[in-house]
């Protein structure tokens, strides 16, 4: 099978890109021919088929918004790449045309390519499937969260997205909300998600809210990710007397709630990770003249990260935003290792209670620190279910069995669009 794959970023940011490399490792090796679709960046891994991407919006450094700058060619090439972007459409036309795939695979197309991806692949009558690994359909901060309340919102899931306008949603700004609503006001005008034949989602809670946004339950296919060659990670584990936290410092991560738990406790916290705008410094700022034994490393690769997953006591997942199944939480099962999560969102579906984690009230910082005192005091129970979800990722969460499910949607996909295509 030829398969086109589409994906704002070309490079590694977070778990989305880290989850494209590893499909197209696996789609490759079973046999299939995996064409990238993108934009021009200067972090971006080669590829044969770069001539085809859309060009680099500011200076090809920049990953996220706020770090473009303010000139009138990246403000009018940012607006052309929310809301519609004809030159997006046009050069995945040029790449369909000359390649001939079978399907074009869909992950992230919002803020940096448009919905034109999806016109482009429909007008050239290629099927469309597309991975869901947040809420940029239905929110246009696309995680069901408020940043500025600190809460989760659902507002936009059934009422009007003037919500979001109302309360600033998109970078506590007007403009940016406004310029976001328009977005998804364009792709409902396009019909965007009609025109997508299926959708992959990875967690039954995420499925739940597309069906009540109102995608028929018949074009969803519940593919779990997978971890990538699990087999070889379990030399050298040990249950040493620390605690870690891998992924993204914001505060949808629940990281305030985390470092209050640990404040005043004799345990020891390893926060590995990067905030997208400062606000590891704010978490640190509130440490000043406290007592605590928490640890911020930064960001690293994840050759880094595999030492501390070997050698850690358990992982802990505070997230207080609707988590769409996070990697972390499957990197964990990997190395033998509990999680202690929050129990909000695809969380609750992912840790199994006490048989491969706990689950502590999302937000409340005794709750957590009641689950770290437990298991740190009851080491035996941190390897009983360490254990277990090593046999939960080899059951639920392997590679083989992600590509059978994922060459079962794409081949369905294909055979029931076959009617419809032109």
């Amino acid at each position: 099978m030829k398969i086109i794959l589409v994906n704002y970023r070309y490079f590694i940011s977070g778990g989305p890109e880290r989850y494209m490399f590893n499909v197209m490792e696996l789609l490759k090796n079973n046999g299939h021919e995996v064409i990238p679709f993108s934009v021009a960046h200067n972090s971006n891994v080669d590829s044969a088929y770069k001539d085809y991407f859309c060009s680099a919006i500011g200076t090809g450094e920049d990953i996220y918004g706020h770090e473009y700058k303010n000139n009138i060619k990246t403000i009018v090439k940012v607006c052309f790449r929310m809301l519609y972007s004809f030159e997006a459409k046009k050069k995945l036309k040029k790449l369909i045309k000359d390649v001939q795939p079978d399907i074009v695979y869909v992950l992230q197309f919002q803020n940096k390519l448009s919905c034109s991806v999806i016109d482009a692949a429909y007008e050239s009558n290629i099927p469309v499937v597309q991975r869901i690994s947040d809420f940029a359909h239905i929110c246009i901060d696309n995680i069901f969260y408020h940043y500025q309340t600190q809460k989760v919102c659902e507002l936009c899931l059934n009422g009007s997205k003037i919500n979001a306008i109302r309360k600033k949603c998109a970078n506590d700004s007007y403009i940016n909300s406004i310029l976001k609503v328009l977005a998804l006001k364009v792709q409902d005008i396009r019909r965007t998600t009609k025109k997508i034949n299926s959708f992959i989602i990875p967690s039954l809670f995420t499925t739940s809210k597309f069906i009540e946004f109102g995608i028929p339950e018949n074009k969803i296919h519940y593919i779990p990710t997978f971890f990538n060659n699990p087999n070889n990670s379990l030399s050298g584990i040990s249950y040493g007397d620390y605690f870690i936290y891998v992924g993204r410092v914001d505060p949808d991560k629940g990281l305030f709630t985390l470092i209050k738990a640990f404040v005043n406790t004799p345990y020891k916290l390893i926060i590995i990770g990067f905030s997208m705008e400062g606000y590891d410094l704010i978490l640190k700022d509130y440490l000043k003249d406290k007592k605590h034994n928490i640890v911020f490393t930064g960001k690293l690769d994840f050759s880094e990260i595999i030492p501390y997953l070997q050698s850690c006591l358990c992982m802990i997942c505070p997230s207080e935003w609707y988590d769409n199944f996070p990697n972390s939480v499957l990197e964990s099962y990997a190395y033998e290792k509990a999680v202690l999560a929050s129990n909000i969102g695809s969380l609750k579906d992912m840790v199994v209670e006490n048989e491969t984690g706990l689950h502590f009230e999302t937000g409340n910082p005794q709750s957590l620190i009641n689950c770290v005192e437990y298991i740190y005091n009851h080491k035996e129970e941190a390897v009983r279910m360490g254990k277990n979800s090593y046999k939960k990722l080899l059951s639920e969460y392997s590679s083989q069995l992600h590509y059978s499910r994922l060459i079962h949607a794409f081949e369905e996909t294909i055979a029931q669009s076959q009617p419809h295509l032109k």
